[in-house]
């Protein structure tokens, strides 16, 4: 059985099926999204809840553990990690790889409708929950500073205007908006103010919800029109605010500005974002462009930079653009090298072939396998949903070499025929059919080879299928391109050249000298076949054992120009020290010349105010004469040499595997049933991985010491003169949680009404005395006639893992230092 007849007899029919493989090759390699790595989707889900003014410990037992009991009944977690801070509490949940998100996503909502009842009143809104992967980072930083315009308004055009136009445009996912300064209207109470007109700050609070509504006032229905009754009980901003009245003293109103400062604010006064450039300093607001799972990151850039010229026309000229660390300059640069070094290897494949066989028909003809093979790999590629990244392209370089193989052995069947006499017809019919089923063979042994890649599991096996399942394609490919189109290439077009001179006859004398002297070393590996044998068992032993030696690894360093920094102050660091913190080390990384720009985030929403985020971007690589990771040296000394907090330099690593990310590269989780061995031991554990010569920058989440005040209900006492826990609570919290206590309803979106004590008084524990409220009999109770008050440490972060009170060590290595050696050294450490 010849299984090529068919084809060779079949010019034209074989002619169009390569060119519907060379055609749907060219249609899929357009369509294919090109990325650096491949697309490795974790499912994860993120939860998070806010109480604004809950101490961690609260968080963690009120909103975080009821969470946690319901999510352990998910099918499919793999991971399940949380930490509550003041006022919020995050839980992320990762699922096995072969989990769906989408189903995952039902069974979570389910889970925290269960869980409603045993949370808190006093939450903002219901959990929130949304679908994040990991491994994913955006693609693009969109800065938007203003010299002129307050920044809440700047944050207006950010989360109203532009983050919902980019989110529209096709492959973003989400836009992430950093530096947030939302409009709100604070109302800063003052407690002596309060006092002198015998006024509850509860009564304020009452009064803010009683005088700002939004409520349907209903119709009239007359025999001619209709008429909308409108009321226009909503206020706007805080002159509007001012004027309210809190209740009648003596027969006159007491207005709320009176007892208080009413001013046009923000959300959160905590945070802040800088830009910072080698000429300029300049608040900012920083929007994170994410991308869809498998779309191609380089479109999806172009078509947001394509939109934000029309997007600054319908912005104020005193707003302005800033693009940061685009991911697509990168991965434009890495295809592009990509495409040059495949483009080379093909050239040397076919120079080598042309080498050796001194024949333009019969270079050629082993040559087409080579672009058909591959272009009918990228069609194998789009129809398994894969992309053009560094695996995929590494594996069609690779493949190369295999490619032409299957050819040559075919071609140089029929040369043998040929050069017997026979015709090239007869000589392709008599050479397919000898040499067929061999090219079949090698084909499915060779493709067999990269067969177990494709049922590895976990991380590793979803980042290395694509890279088997497309150098298997392309050399089953190859395999049908020569027996097919090759065969019949040959029986039309193949001549032989009997007679070679000059450069041909020279490389013919070469290899056949070459050949003389491969006959002469098999003759003496035969006569000593104990030596060999002895040679090659050593062969194994030695490879057996340089395998354990050599370093190992998972994913190599990458240098994307850029870097990151994360400052840590001690417990309890005052946010207003941090920015002083922060603009310190700003100068000093800025004075780096190969620090091109960099976004400084300081503080949060709530718990870390003692935190400095630099997201530093860099020259081009090609433009300095050290890498990354020498910059981030560099800057660990003179950082190092900071009182009053921690620097933690990081390049980003070009796959982040699992939700939590720690101050450093690698993360230890410690976790036990006893929390007083737990806290008791960690510190140890940390200490002495710190003594390893491997590894750097090691630290903890561990923050057990931060200042707080205990207060302590006297019941008795609250009884007698009306008052229970819960409105003694809720007065702490109008004063000291900036309560949401009313809304503000825009024409685009939603502003808060934040009641707190003026500021002065927010920054001692003696202000606590200064409170008082209302009793539902009527009298007016200062709170400490009913408290006590006592100044001690507590929790500023708890963290459980799997429900478990846990401790993460975080730590870096070293130059040169593979992580397998570390981590050997860690075990050991902690055994």
């Amino acid at each position: 059985m010849n299984i090529s007849e068919t084809f060779i007899r079949r010019p034209i029919a074989t002619s169009l099926l390569m060119a519907a493989i060379a055609l749907f090759g060219v249609v899929a390699y357009r369509a294919l999204p090109i990325s650096d790595l491949p697309n490795v989707d974790y499912p994860t889900i993120f939860i998070g809840a806010n109480l604004p003014g809950g101490d961690p410990g609260t968080m963690a037992s009120a909103v975080a553990s009821p969470l946690e009991r319901q999510f352990t009944t998910i099918a499919g977690v793999d991971e399940m990690t949380s930490s509550s801070q003041i006022g919020s509490s995050n839980v992320v949940l990762q699922f096995d790889l072969n989990r769906r998100i989408d189903s995952a996503a039902v069974d979570v909502q389910t889970a925290i409708a269960a869980a409603m009842p045993l949370l808190p009143a006093g939450l903002t809104a219901p959990p929130s929950f949304r679908k994040v992967n990991p491994a994913e980072q955006p693609i693009l930083h969109i800065n938007l500073t203003s010299d002129t315009l307050e920044m809440s308004k700047v944050d207006e055009y950010a989360e109203d205007i532009l983050a919902p136009r980019i989110s529209m445009v096709g492959g973003v996912s989400q836009v992430n908006v950093q530096g947030s300064a939302k409009f709100a209207v604070r109302v800063q109470v003052d407690p002596n103010k309060l006092q002198a007109q015998k006024i509850g700050i509860n009564e304020v609070d009452q009064a803010l919800q009683n005088w700002n509504v939004n409520l349907p006032t209903g119709q009239l229905f007359g025999p001619q029109a209709t008429y909308n009754i409108v009321a226009r009980g909503q206020l706007n901003n805080a002159a509007a605010f001012r004027s309210i009245v809190i209740t009648y003293r003596n027969g006159r109103p007491v207005r709320l500005e009176q007892v208080a400062n009413v001013l046009d604010s923000v959300q959160t006064l905590t945070q802040r974002a800088w830009v910072f450039t080698k000429d300029s300093q300049r608040r900012a607001i920083t929007m994170e462009v994410m991308r869809q799972p498998g779309t191609n990151t380089i479109e999806v850039t172009d078509a947001v930079r394509a939109l934000l010229p029309a997007l600054q026309s319908q912005l104020p000229p005193s707003v302005h653009f800033s693009i940061r660390q685009d991911r697509s300059i990168n991965i434009r640069k890495a295809f592009k090298d990509i495409q040059v070094t495949m483009l080379i290897t093909l050239l040397l494949a076919v120079g080598v072939v042309f080498l050796f066989l001194h024949n333009g028909s019969a270079t050629f003809i082993p040559a087409l396998a080579l672009p058909f093979s591959i272009l009918g790999t990228f069609a194998v590629m789009k129809l398994m949903n894969y992309s053009l990244d560094n695996l995929s392209m590494m594996a069609l370089i690779l493949s190369i070499s295999f490619i032409v193989d299957d050819a040559i052995v075919m071609l140089e069947n029929v040369v043998r025929h040929m050069e017997k006499g026979e015709a090239p017809l007869a000589a392709a019919l008599s050479g397919s059919k000898e040499i067929g089923f061999t090219i079949v063979t090698m084909t499915l042994s060779l493709a067999a080879v990269f067969i177990p890649i494709l049922f590895m599991g976990g991380v590793l096996g979803r980042l290395f299928r694509e890279f088997a399942v497309t150098i298997t394609s392309a050399i089953l490919i190859s395999g049908v391109v020569s027996v097919t189109l090759t065969p019949m290439l040959c029986s039309r077009f193949l001549r032989v050249v009997h007679s070679k001179k000059g450069f041909a006859g020279l490389m013919d004398r070469a290899f056949d000298g070459l050949l003389s002297g491969y006959k002469w070393s098999l003759g003496l590996v035969l006569r000593h076949r104990l030596a060999m044998l002895a040679v090659f068992v050593i062969v194994l032993f030695a490879t057996a054992r340089m395998f354990g030696v050599v370093p190992k690894g998972f994913i190599p360093e990458t240098d994307n120009d850029a870097l990151n920094v994360q400052l840590r102050a001690a417990q309890g660091t005052s946010y207003y020290e941090m920015v002083g913190y922060g603009q310190r080390v700003a100068a000093l990384i800025n004075q780096n010349p190969y620090v091109e720009a960099m976004m400084v985030n300081t503080g949060g929403g709530s718990g870390a105010q003692n935190t400095a985020r630099f997201n530093i971007q860099l020259t081009p690589r090609a433009t300095r004469p050290v890498s990354a990771s020498q910059i981030a040296q560099q800057l660990r000394g003179p950082l190092g040499r900071f009182p009053g907090f921690r620097a933690f330099v990081n390049v980003p690593a070009a796959l982040q595997i699992g939700g939590f990310q720690g101050n450093s590269s690698y993360n230890l989780n410690v976790q036990s049933l006893n929390n007083d061995e737990l806290y008791a031991w960690a510190p140890r554990l940390e200490q002495a991985i710190a003594e390893l010569p491997e590894v750097q920058d090691v630290s903890d989440n561990m923050e057990l010491k931060s200042p707080r005040v205990n207060l302590v209900i006297d019941r008795d006492k609250s009884a007698a003169v009306g008052l229970n826990a819960t409105q003694i609570e809720n007065a702490l919290s109008d004063g000291f949680g900036q309560k949401w206590t009313s809304t503000i309803y825009g024409a685009r979106t939603q502003y808060r009404v934040l009641l707190e004590l003026d500021p002065q008084y927010q920054e001692r524990a003696d202000s606590l005395k200064k409170i008082s409220f209302r009793t539902p009999a009527g009298a007016l109770v200062p709170l400490e006639s009913v408290i006590n008050f006592k100044e001690n440490v507590g929790p500023q972060t708890v963290n459980h893992y799997g429900q478990l009170a846990s401790v993460n060590i975080s730590f870096g290595l070293k130059p040169g230092v593979s992580l397998g050696a570390a981590v050997d050294h860690i075990q050991q450490v902690a055994a």
